[in-house]
């Protein structure tokens, strides 16, 4: 493979005040939390937004400045300590969004030990196999989430397990409020007497702060769990350096944030890196105000907060915005404080940005990442032209290029729309390899240091990029090539769809795959599979005309939002093999 300088024509396209290279600091995460302790003790760092229902909507709320989100940091990270957690040490978090979430997060960082994001909906034997893989002996989780370890705690390795409780951090008298509402009405899990269990208020209200071993900038700082460009389970290694040079980059990019000014709406999961770096680590560095959601579910939930806490920054998923939009009640909330969105996990429907915008005045832009590069490699400038349909120019310091599919050759950079490759990303954000998996790690980043995507892409003339879909999503009808996302687009300009997911479900006997339309319709309106073949057919091509149109009241989905393709493919062949379809 050739190493060939990237022209980079998108940086004429930067917003003004984005520079193509960026000043990065030896630092490590604590150095990034130090900081913005040090500048703003008496700013408000966390909200935390409970809704219950208890004779009425009630909001219940608690919140920390930075100062004493500093003390409570240094003093669980005291009391792992004691419990024998050191530099290099995995400490697996399974919570929700939570304060509790960001104490540990820092707490472990702190020590020097490794964080694994762990999947709060991860069943016992999933959970299982992310401690054997990880190595973790530490766990921080939700008392809710307790049973499934202790279904599979004895075959584990871990020694330690710290018990929160969602009301740990909240003010009187809503604590109290809260504890009594869950043991009335069962949403409880009682772990008093539990071995080896210790409480996580119990840790902050006993434990003095104290000295702890310095981490460097190069330590990994996290264990993200991802099916990457091969589909096999496995946990990219992302350093204090990747995550540090990636929330710089979201900062820089976001050209109206200001230090100390901002409040930003905490509604994706952190424990997964999306919502990890452009919610968490960007909100911290930026010493803004984390209103954090543990469940934005339903929609009006992060409206209701949206409008009330006058949020700003909203990073989210396109099916967050496209149930925002399409709410009967959406002219009820004033949306008008949120200036700034970036869109990411899934492709973002061209019609939900625009209805997305007018609604709010703010600027929705889609951006790209992978998990492997911390996430984020591209975006939509903040205020300069949003491209229909794009990912957007790479990120300050990020390289990328495209090659091809079968010779794996670098392909001319040159704008023409036919050029179509695998995206390959350099840059400082790129993980530092998967654990204990040095096969896999060759397989997706190569000699000279390119991350191969596994997603298709091409670039117009001034560096926009375009992914057309993975590589493994590419449907074959006939022998002829589909991309997912060419039907998806014209599917979701029907009047009558709400949401849309194309797959390919191979045929047993022919030897190609059926293309498959899963549709979710606007409630109160209908639609017809030979309707939606007729409206496909006015923009499609006779081979991307779905064969199958499959109405569902809603689509499986994951905890960001992202539609589940392979459960939808599993059932479709369920279905073939009972001779339903």
């Amino acid at each position: 493979m050739t190493n060939q300088p990237n022209p980079k024509p998108w940086l004429k396209f930067y917003d003004k005040g984005v520079p193509a290279t960026l000043n990065y600091p030896d630092a490590t995460l604590n150095d990034v939390f130090a900081e913005t302790l040090r500048k703003y003790p008496n700013r408000l760092a966390t909200r935390f937004v409970l809704r219950y229902i208890l004779g009425g909507r009630v909001m219940v709320g608690g919140a920390l400045t930075y100062s004493q989100l500093g003390v409570l940091v240094e003093r669980l990270a005291a009391a792992l300590s004691k419990l024998g957690v050191k530099r290099g040490d995995r400490v697996a978090l399974m919570l929700p969004n939570s304060p509790h979430f960001v104490i540990a997060f820092f707490a472990a960082a702190r020590l020097g030990a490794i964080v694994v994001n762990t999947n709060p909906t991860y069943t016992a034997r999933e959970l299982k196999q992310q401690l054997d893989d990880s190595g973790a002996e530490t766990i921080v989780l939700l008392n809710l989430f307790y049973p499934r370890l202790k279904e599979i705690r004895a075959e584990t390795a871990v020694k330690n397990v710290v018990v929160a409780h969602i009301y740990d951090t909240l003010p009187f008298p809503f604590k109290q409020l809260v504890h009594s509402r869950q043991r009335r009405e069962h949403d409880w899990v009682d772990v008093a007497g539990e071995p080896g269990v210790a409480l996580f208020d119990h840790l902050l209200a006993t434990t003095e702060p104290a000295p702890a071993p310095a981490a460097r900038p190069d330590d990994v700082a996290l264990f993200q769990y991802t099916g990457g460009t091969t589909g096999v389970p496995k946990a990219a290694m992302l350093t204090h350096r990747n995550l540090v040079c990636n929330t710089l980059q979201v900062r820089a990019w976001l050209t109206s944030g200001v230090e100390g000014g901002e409040k930003v709406m905490a509604a994706i999961p952190f424990f997964h890196v999306y919502g990890m770096t452009v919610c968490m680590l960007y909100g911290i560095s930026m010493a803004a105000e984390l209103v954090i959601v543990p469940n934005p579910r339903p929609i009006e939930n992060v409206m209701r907060i949206i409008s009330k806490e006058r949020c700003t920054i909203y990073p989210g998923v396109p099916a967050m915005y496209i149930g925002i939009v399409n709410n009967p009640n959406v002219a009820q909330y004033d949306l008008k404080s949120v200036k700034a969105c970036i869109s990411g996990s899934a492709p973002l429907p061209v019609e939900i940005q625009k209805r997305f915008n007018a609604l709010t005045g703010g600027r929705l832009a889609e951006g790209y990442g992978l998990t492997e590069a911390s996430p984020v490699t591209h975006c939509n400038p903040e205020f300069n032209e949003n491209r229909a349909g794009s990912i957007g120019l790479p990120f300050p310091d990020t390289e990328a290029k495209l090659i091809d599919l079968s010779t794996g050759a670098d392909l001319p950079m040159d704008g023409n729309p036919d050029t179509i490759g695998e995206l390959c990303i350099r840059g400082p954000q790129v993980m530092k390899g998967y654990w204990n998996r040095p096969d896999e790690t060759a397989k997706t980043i190569d000699a000279d240091g390119w991350l191969h995507t596994g997603d298709i892409a091409r670039m117009d003339a001034d560096g926009y990029f375009y992914i057309v879909d993975r590589k493994k999503d590419m449907i074959n009808v006939g022998g002829l090539k589909v991309l997912p996302r060419d039907v998806e687009e014209v599917l979701f300009t029907h009047p009558a769809v709400l949401e849309a997911t194309v797959v390919g479900v191979p045929h047993p006997e022919r030897g190609d795959d059926t293309l498959t339309a899963f549709i979710v319709l606007r409630p109160g309106m209908s639609a017809t599979a030979d309707e939606i073949k007729a409206f496909c057919k006015q923009s499609l091509a006779p081979h991307k005309i779905p064969r199958v149109i499959e109405f569902r009241t809603e689509l499986p989905k994951t905890q960001v939002g992202k539609v589940l393709r392979r459960v939808l493919v599993e059932e479709a062949q369920t279905k073939q093999r009972a001779g339903v379809a």
